[in-house]
Order: C-alpha cells, then sequence, then structure tokens
C-alpha cells in the first residue's frame, strides 16, 4: 500500500505527517538547518517511517511556488520541483504556498478547531477570506467550484493601510514618516504591534520600553501597560476593519477567518475587543456583512491538515 505525506516547511522548522482516511498522522518536526537540502529532510522521514512506501507529497512552502524553481528566502533550501520528484520516485509531487494550505483547511475544519467571534453564520457553500497576522499578513480567498475548493492567490498584506479613527491615523503617520508607504501588513503583524506601540509612545511624549511584539502582548494582556493595552486594542480595531474590507470584496459568506501565529494567544481579548463592530461597521451597507461570521483557527496544526485537503483533491481530480 502506498502513503501519502505532507509537509510545512517555514524559515526555521519543516513538520511532516501522513495523510490518512480519517485526517493526519505520524508527525514529526525536523530543523531546517540540519538539513542541506529538502530532499535530505524527506529522505530523512522516509528512513524513519520505512515500513511505509510513498507515492504522493504536498508541499506547503513559505515561499512563491508558483514556478519550478523553488527558492526559499528565509532559509537556505532550493529545489527543483521535476528534479525533486524524480530523486525521490513520486507520481505525484505538489507544492503550494503555504497560505494556500491554511485556505485549503478551512472548510474541513471541525467546530473544535475553531472560535466564533461575533454573530453570523456559515453558508457552506459560500465564499471564504482568510488572513494570518504572524512574521508577515497573509491572505488568500477561497471558493467553492465543480472541481473543489479553488485558492484566489495575491498579496492582499501589501494593500495600503486606510486608517478610519484618529488613533490609526497617528499610528499611519508614524509609519508613513518612517517608510514612505504604510501597507496593512505594517500593521497587522508582529513588528505592526510594535509599530503601533512606538507610534502612541511618540504620541504620548514618553520612551518605548518595549520593542518586541510579544512583550508588548504580555504586558496589554496582563493589564500593565497602559500604551500596551491601547496598542492591543488598535490591532483588534484594525484587524475587525480588515476582515470586513476581506468579506465586501468577495461576499465572503462562508466566513472569514483568522489565522497566523498571533491571534490565537489572546482570543478572549479580541472577543471583548471592538474586533466585531469595527467588522461591521460598513456604512452605508452595514447589513451587507452583518451575517456573514468571523473565526479564529485554534488549532496548531491547520497548515498541515490544509495541506492534507489539497493534495486529496488534487488526487481526487487525477483519478
Amino acid at each position: 500500500m502506498t502513503h501519502k505525506l505532507i509537509a510545512d516547511i517555514g524559515g526555521t522548522n519543516v513538520r511532516f505527517a501522513q495523510v490518512s482516511d480519517t485526517g493526519i498522522s505520524h508527525i514529526e518536526k525536523y530543523l531546517v538547518a540540519d538539513y542541506p537540502t529538502i530532499q535530505d529532510a524527506i529522505e530523512q522521514y522516509f528512513a524513519n517511517n520505512a515500513e511505509f512506501m510513498f507515492s504522493a507529497v504536498c508541499l506547503a512552502i513559505a515561499a512563491p511556488a508558483n514556478e519550478d524553481f523553488v527558492d526559499f528566502s528565509n532559509n537556505h533550501w532550493s529545489f527543483s520541483r521535476a528534479d525533486l520528484q524524480a530523486a525521490l520516485g513520486l507520481t505525484h509531487l505538489f507544492v503550494i504556498n503555504d497560505f494556500t494550505a491554511v485556505a485549503h483547511s478551512l472548510p474541513v475544519l471541525s467546530d473544535e478547531q475553531i472560535v466564533q467571534i461575533g454573530s453570523g453564520s456559515v453558508n457552506p457553500k459560500g465564499n471564504i477570506a482568510v488572513f494570518g497576522p504572524g512574521t508577515g499578513l497573509g491572505v488568500e480567498h477561497l471558493t467553492l467550484t465543480q472541481q473543489g475548493w479553488q485558492t484566489l492567490d495575491g498579496e492582499g498584506g501589501h494593500v495600503d493601510f486606510a486608517p478610519v479613527d484618529l488613533t490609526q491615523m497617528i499610528v499611519w503617520q508614524y509609519i508613513y514618516k518612517k517608510l514612505g508607504r504604510v501597507t496593512a501588513e505594517e500593521v497587522m503583524s508582529g513588528r505592526g504591534i510594535v509599530n503601533i506601540y512606538e507610534a502612541l509612545c511618540a504620541h504620548n511624549n514618553q520612551d518605548a520600553q518595549f520593542d518586541d511584539a510579544a512583550d508588548i502582548t504580555e504586558k496589554a494582556l496582563a493589564g500593565s501597560c497602559a500604551i500596551c493595552v491601547e496598542t492591543l486594542h488598535t490591532f483588534c480595531n484594525a484587524m475587525g476593519t480588515f476582515a470586513g474590507n476581506l468579506a465586501i470584496n468577495l461576499a465572503t459568506t462562508g466566513g472569514v477567518f483568522i489565522g497566523g501565529g498571533i491571534a490565537a494567544r489572546f482570543i478572549d481579548f479580541l472577543n471583548a475587543s471592538k474586533f466585531r463592530a469595527r467588522f461591521e461597521a460598513k456604512p452605508p451597507i452595514p447589513g451587507y456583512v452583518k451575517n456573514i461570521p468571523t473565526f479564529i483557527i485554534n488549532e496548531p496544526d491547520h497548515g498541515l491538515i490544509g495541506a492534507a485537503a489539497y493534495l486529496n483533491q488534487q488526487l481526487r481530480s487525477a483519478s
């Protein structure tokens, strides 16, 4: 019996798993730095699971995935899809962007793997949007076709950031003076949290005490720093407006989801914030988004789950 392998590859770690009829299993995590090439890492997994024969592989990578040659910008790996497939003797090799994998996880996540923020109900055949504040800001839309779920790729994190209140104007001006252009990613990401905090410190004539997003978030959640609390509220408000914009762009009646590595750390804070109010604040058409639900992905393996969903869909289409 042949088996299916998936991988979620970032700048530091690669996580492998097998795809079964009931989900994913045999998860192993390796350090990218320990392996000269991606082929070496995959062959290590094969050696660790020598009782299985693998014929189909899907790699979800934190890099562009639309050409044969793949070069990681955040680690030393690079490879040719065709050469890798031949070297490993695979019948199928799929390479997708990691946020494409995140998007494909959304239709298969259970209620226990997501947390709804505010009201709204899912249209199971409706368009879906997902964005993920992390090191950067990933954005993806998903639409249902006769062939299955299809991602609509783009670089939504690099759209212009439009402030909608006075506090956001302060942040916009601070980043504009520093960079000359203000993108959504410069507000809704790890460095975005730092940018917001520094902007508010400067506006209040205070010296910035922290330069790490995790520290700022920790102080905000503890309530021990007023500017940190305001920073996190501003971050949540900006996400609400941005999520509402995504919903309007493609009528995402299937929901708007938040992934990435940041928001899941403060679900209760987000739920108590003005996130949902900002999501719905779309005059003159507030009713357009009112019934569209918003969620946080609360499943650490959602990248692998999405890669598995993508792989299974492609294999069904091939057969």
